[in-house]
């Protein structure tokens, strides 16, 4: 459709035609398709003289051309539009090394017409082989009897000896005109009546405008005509096909509509039973693992109140025991010793108390978080607290401050059991939209590998990415132990 579009002169259609025809590509399309649409492409936006765009698409073509004759066609087609453009000298660029080329020497049709090309683009620049090229040109196109390309053989010595002899382009003009009517290359016929007018006087002038004015006239009303009547073809092409897709369709839907009637009952039974299974199973499922994880917490809480009582409390009270039993406490330094030991079993009682209690995650809960690092305060061991005010703890949510005590806490434990510090120093920062905490102290690190199983860490990772957040160890034995912890807020 696009190229007898083309023929007939209708270039705007012939590009919209074209390019539905590039919607239709496909990996699997030959390319040799390919080439002959953007080839259309190309000639049609030259002969709107849309030059950029010509170029682009016959350089698409030429990316996908298979041999080197269709390439060095591609190439001659682009050295045409800059001879349009008047870029003689890139025209020749192009031109030339085609000459040479074995495909073109081997093909007497596109040698011509290549050397006539460069012929006229030589003529333009004031080369000297122009006239050569030109003759070499025109002898192959006698030779293979191409009368399509004299007509612009004799059109290109026509404009050649137009100054320096009138009388000889003249003659030329006449002969390109001949073979232009006699081919019906009404293009090339309105060419040569331009240079017929060119090198006339006179009444002979004149003669040669009339008919450059009325083929001229003629051929607008021909190609409108036939734009005309492709507009009306193409248009009940289409209104058939349609009608003929909406039977079809209306029919394919009364027959889909009467198995669906069928089918509707059941597929509803199906869906229905398979709903009802589903959220029984859910619910189930959901039951149960609520069930496993409370059971779970309750025996990782009992196992962890379990040891802390065996390693914290048993010791100390069985020696208060001992003490209270074997000395004289009408003594008032036993008395005093009695009563220091009972008060140390009391602040570890509380403390198991307050690491496994509820924690109160509103308004008291940066009181309650820094009563709960406080307690780890001793002689010997000195903690740093930075920027815990200054993050806005009401936009946090309840299981992420949960984490965040727990974490801190489960650090702070891991300390006091492993470290061997003095100095602990725990940060608070906004990082973007999320908070960043970081705890370092200056006790005697970790091995990497050993850190989950030595330290008893590997809850405070679990927590961690339980709220989508990350968590990264930085320690080196006696260098102590480094961790940052990030999470959305």
């Amino acid at each position: 459709m696009a190229i007898i579009q083309q023929m007939q002169g209708n270039y705007s259609d012939s590009e919209t035609s074209a390019t539905e025809a590039v919607s239709f590509f496909q990996k699997t399309t030959n390319s040799y398709y390919k080439v002959a649409v953007y080839n259309t492409l190309g000639i049609n936006y030259k002969n709107l003289f849309d030059f950029e765009n010509s170029i682009y698409y016959y350089n698409q073509a030429l990316n996908l051309a298979v041999d080197n004759l269709q390439k060095a066609i591609l190439k001659n087609n682009i050295a045409v539009v800059y001879l349009d453009k008047k870029d003689y000298p890139h025209a020749i660029q192009i031109l030339l090394p085609l000459t040479l080329e074995k495909e073109v020497q081997e093909n007497p049709e596109n040698q011509a017409r290549i050397l006539d090309n460069l012929g006229y683009a030589c003529f333009k620049v004031g080369n000297l082989k122009s006239l050569d090229y030109l003759n070499q040109s025109t002898t192959i196109r006698k030779k293979i009897k191409d009368d399509f390309g004299m007509t612009a053989s004799y059109n290109h010595f026509s404009e050649f000896y137009e100054k320096s002899n009138p009388n000889l382009a003249h003659n030329y003009a006449k002969l390109a005109y001949q073979k232009a009517t006699k081919v019906n290359n009404v293009d090339d016929r309105l060419k040569s009546l331009a240079l017929l007018i060119k090198t006339s006087t006179g009444n002979e002038s004149k003669k040669f405008s009339v008919m450059h004015l009325n083929l001229n006239d003629s051929i607008n009303k021909v190609r409108q005509k036939a734009k005309n009547q492709f507009a009306k073809i193409k248009y009940d092409s289409k209104k058939e096909k349609d009608e003929n897709l909406k039977l079809k369709a209306q029919k394919a839907e009364n027959a889909l509509q009467l198995e669906k009637q069928k089918n509707r009952n059941l597929l509803l039974l199906i869906l229905i039973v398979i709903s009802i299974g589903t959220t029984v199973f859910i619910a189930y499922f959901l039951i149960a693992q609520s069930k496993r994880e409370k059971i779970k917490a309750s025996y990782d809480t009992e196992t962890r109140i379990a040891k802390k009582l065996h390693d914290e409390l048993a010791n100390d009270v069985f020696h208060t025991m001992a003490f209270a039993e074997t000395q004289d406490l009408s003594s008032n330094q036993n008395k005093e010793v009695l009563l220091t030991n009972l008060d140390i079993i009391y602040s570890r009682t509380r403390n198991i108390s307050r690491e496994n209690s509820a924690i109160d995650t509103g308004t008291q809960f940066v009181p309650t978080l820094k009563e709960m690092m406080s307690g780890f305060n001793t002689n010997s061991v000195n903690i740093l607290i930075n920027g815990l005010d200054a993050v806005n703890w009401d936009i946090i949510e309840s299981n992420k401050k949960i984490a965040v005590y727990r974490v801190l806490q489960e650090l702070l434990v891991n300390m006091k059991k492993h470290s061997k510090c003095s100095l602990v120093v725990i940060t608070f920062k906004k990082n973007d939209a999320k908070l960043q905490i970081d705890y370092s102290d200056n006790g005697i690190g970790a091995a990497f590998e050993k850190i989950n199983l030595k330290n008893g860490l590997q809850n405070v990772e679990n927590r961690i990415l339980a709220i989508k957040g990350t968590i990264t160890f930085d320690t080196k034995s006696n260098k102590g132990f480094k961790t940052s912890f990030l999470f959305p807020i």
